[in-house]
């Protein structure tokens, strides 16, 4: 896998959705997962190797929330909590208060 980009199961486990990688590999085999890269059509995430890039937006539901974020880092580790709200930012920032 080139440089600028990252396994979807490792990113969303990097990123702190998912407390184990298989968690979330078993999450994405599920279907659970749509991805958007680019602004062009949504697909269904089916496998956890499938990459992620800066730029995709992730749009899944997890513990009843839905989530929708934008990559914007793949991190080279899973790290505390404030590193890895680095690595993404909300769609829905706008509308929190």
């Amino acid at each position: 896998m080139s440089e600028d980009a990252c396994r979807a199961d490792v990113w969303l486990w990097r990123a702190r959705f998912f407390k184990t990688r298989s968690l979330s590999a078993r999450f994405i085999e599920e279907g659970r997962v749509r991805l958007t890269r680019g602004g062009l059509e949504e697909t269904r995430l089916d496998k956890p190797s499938r990459p992620v890039k800066p730029g995709d937006r992730l749009v899944f539901a997890v513990g009843g929330r839905l989530i929708a974020v934008t990559v914007e880092a793949l991190g080279e580790r899973r790290g505390p909590p404030a590193e890895a709200r680095t690595l993404y930012s909300s769609l829905d920032e706008a509308t929190e208060t």
